[in-house]
């Protein structure tokens, strides 16, 4: 198949994209490059041909010929999405209907879009969640993964499936790494500081996959018959990995014994759902995460060991995606909209300078 995915230089999508070229799938990317920065190790494989470019600025003639779009390059996470709500909705939501838009005029066949499980919310019922639950979003990222189902899947029809897969937290090492979501950000600190001091008591439930999981269930998708996928909405993700924040540090901790685990009261992040995995391995019986959090927590203390990981390489801004974002924006390399700005290397003045910084400042309050 020739699929084109967007934010190829995204944590998950640089775990995806050779994973599909391994397959024999011609492969073309797309990306911002707002993360380029981000490389935390050298991985083996062929990385493919990559736009950088804004999906807001794509047209049609770059989707014509391609028989999947895998869309993964939206503003990630709840605090980046906080930044500047109205720019999510833009991005998020507007820039990815548009995008599904432009793919069924093209002719694209099938169109993969990451939603996220936190359209749950907070879900007060004890039994776990499954797709045909209430959705109850809390933050403009999770609102928009709402309405970008919907609207989606209106565009549906004979010739044009979309499908939706609704992801557990992700987790798991990548050469573009995150450590701004949840094991990640521990066992870095385990690592680091010897210490996993919780802002919670730990109470909450979260259902975690490993990336590489869910590049698999992505993978399975585009393989997949039309009748097992078409306008279908899937939680990626398996029973057995809803966690309590509270037992996902003591197994980081079991990994990282010399560690200590500290706990305080709730956290002002009241997110808290159990979710049901069923029906991705009913339509898609391939299906099966080959990852936990204890793999996933012993796969990084391999790789620190191996890159020396240092408090510095953890605490860089090119691994969280608020930081970077804040960045780019008090440096005007992108502006209010997240567009690319001018080249930076050309002087500005001062008056110009300023307003940069105005611009940060504005849109974080």
């Amino acid at each position: 198949m020739k699929i084109l995915v967007t934010g190829t230089e995204g944590y998950l999508g640089s775990l995806l994209a050779p994973l599909l070229m391994e397959q024999g799938h011609e492969v073309t990317g797309v990306d911002t490059g707002f993360y380029q920065s981000g490389l935390l190790y050298h991985a083996s494989g062929d990385r493919p041909k990559t736009l950088i470019r804004d999906i807001r600025l794509m047209d049609e003639d770059d989707l014509r010929g391609h028989d999947a779009v895998v869309h993964m390059a939206e503003l990630s996470n709840d605090p980046a999405g906080a930044l500047n709500p109205s720019m999510t909705y833009a991005i998020n939501h507007e820039g990815s209907v548009r995008l599904a838009r432009l793919a069924r005029q093209a002719g694209v066949r099938r169109f993969i879009y990451m939603s996220s499980c936190s359209v749950y919310g907070v879900a007060d019922n004890p039994v776990a969640v499954t797709e045909q639950s209430p959705v109850n979003p809390q933050t403009a990222y999770a609102e928009c993964k709402v309405r970008c189902e919907q609207d989606i899947g209106g565009l549906a029809n004979p010739q044009f499936s979309p499908v939706f897969l609704r992801n557990a937290t992700a987790f798991g090492a990548s050469p573009r790494q995150r450590f701004d979501v949840v094991v990640n950000n521990l066992c870095g600190r385990a690592w680091t500081t010897k210490t996993i001091e919780m802002t919670s008591d730990g109470s909450p439930w979260r259902p975690l996959v490993h990336g590489l999981d869910i590049a698999q269930a992505i993978h399975l998708c585009l393989e997949a018959p039309r009748e097992a996928i078409h306008r279908e909405t899937f939680n990626v993700g398996s029973n057995c990995q809803n966690y309590r924040i509270r037992e996902v540090a003591e197994i980081i901790k079991s990994v990282f014994p010399d560690c200590r685990v500290s706990f305080g009261s709730n956290g002002s992040d009241n997110r808290s759902y159990r979710v049901n995995f069923d029906k991705i391995t009913r339509h898609l019986p391939q299906f099966s995460c080959q990852w936990d959090v204890e793999r996933g927590a012993k796969q990084f203390r391999t790789l620190f060991e191996q890159i020396e990981l240092t408090p510095g390489m953890f605490g860089d801004r090119a691994y969280t995606r608020l930081a970077q974002l804040e960045y780019l924006l008090r440096t005007a390399q992108i502006d209010r909209q997240f567009y690319w700005a001018a080249d930076p290397a050309i002087p500005r003045s001062k008056t110009e300078a300023q307003l940069a910084a105005n611009a940060v400042e504005s849109l974080a309050s």
